[in-house]
């Protein structure tokens, strides 16, 4: 196979996964590590459900780890965040406040970002009883007392997950009601470890080295008070890191990438060769050459180890792709 040259795009385990392989495979390969190289891992003091790491590793570690050996191959990195990627005739453009370069294929593993509650330094308390992901840091409030911001399916199943390891889960929310789902709504009433506590924020944290208590304000008559608890779980949502990506490769109606694979109606107006050449491609956009993996498609389960899965896969499929000869657009 000639030279071919492919940037990826994210630096946390899909990205620097896809890397590995990639650089593995002799495909000249370039890593944009984006602002936060290592992505939302570099958040999380400790990793135990991580297959390989018995006692357990930390976040930064972790990703700093997977970031060497991608470069042991001989992948190169770039400290920088992609403006845009443009679709050319000869492949596709990635433009950063830096510089332009053209590439054969692109992987996008830009990630989503969690949304906190925006509370003044909140920054640092993250990872430190501040979280994001009930089934990355629950276990580590085994016996303790801990709050869940939130009033989605999304903070009714953190919740109850979390009464696996919690003495006592307050379920905060700044409303009266929930939008959750009905049968979700129910199960948490139902649960003996779980309050509710309605038309209440939280305004401010404190403690030196974590959260050690929160000040909550009554939504309603804005009184206020201050509630020792171990830690806090937010679970409002979201956001992928897609506002460099044009239209051309599809999303959802939250900003998620679809891949071809799964757009069912446009694969319904493809030749046969062009359908099979999606499914044997699940990862690839609606444009060849163009492929994602990891939490900027995974509305589901963002978890470290299904994104380094995603990365593997969105390499194998680049790799396959670029062994053969180009093929036209099917947007």
């Amino acid at each position: 196979m000639t030279s071919k040259r492919i940037a990826i795009i994210g630096s946390g385990p899909a990205g620097l996964t896809a890397a590995i392989y990639t650089a593995r495979a002799e495909i000249e390969t370039t890593v944009y590590l984006g602002i936060q190289p290592g992505g939302q891992l570099t958040t999380t003091t400790e990793i135990e459900n991580f297959p390989g790491f018995a006692e357990g590793i930390d976040g930064g570690e972790l990703m700093a780890n997977m970031q060497k050996q991608a470069v042991r191959f001989g992948a190169k990195t770039e400290l920088t965040s992609v403006e845009s990627i443009a679709q050319k005739l000869d492949g596709i453009e990635i433009v950063t406040p830096a510089n332009t370069q053209l590439f054969d294929a692109v992987i996008i593993a830009s990630g989503a970002t969690a949304r906190y509650l925006g509370l003044p330094g909140e920054e640092r308390y993250i990872g430190r009883g501040y979280h994001s992901c009930a089934t990355c840091d629950g276990f580590f409030y085994r016996g303790k007392e801990i709050i869940v911001v939130g009033g989605g399916d999304s903070a009714m199943e953190e919740a109850t997950f979390l009464t696996r390891f919690a003495t006592k889960v307050y379920l905060v929310h700044r409303r009266d009601s929930f939008r959750a789902s009905p049968i979700m709504i129910e199960r948490v009433k139902k649960n003996e470890k779980i309050q509710i506590v309605y038309n209440t924020a939280i305004t401010q944290f404190h403690g030196e080295d974590g959260i050690e208590s929160v000040t909550l304000e009554n939504t309603v008559d804005h009184t206020t008070r201050n509630m020792k608890i171990d830690g806090v779980f937010v679970a409002i949502g979201h956001n992928p890191n897609t506002s460099f990506v044009p239209d051309f490769v599809a999303k959802d109606e939250l900003g998620y990438l679809i891949p071809l694979s799964k757009q069912t109606a446009l694969l319904s107006t493809l030749s046969l060769e062009q359908q099979h050449e999606a499914l044997d491609l699940p990862t690839m956009s609606q444009i060849p050459g163009v492929f994602i993996a990891g939490d900027v498609t995974d509305r589901v389960y963002r978890q470290a180890i299904t994104a380094a899965g995603d990365g593997c896969r969105a390499a194998l499929d680049a790799q396959k792709w670029l062994e053969n000869e180009r093929t036209p657009n099917y947007a």
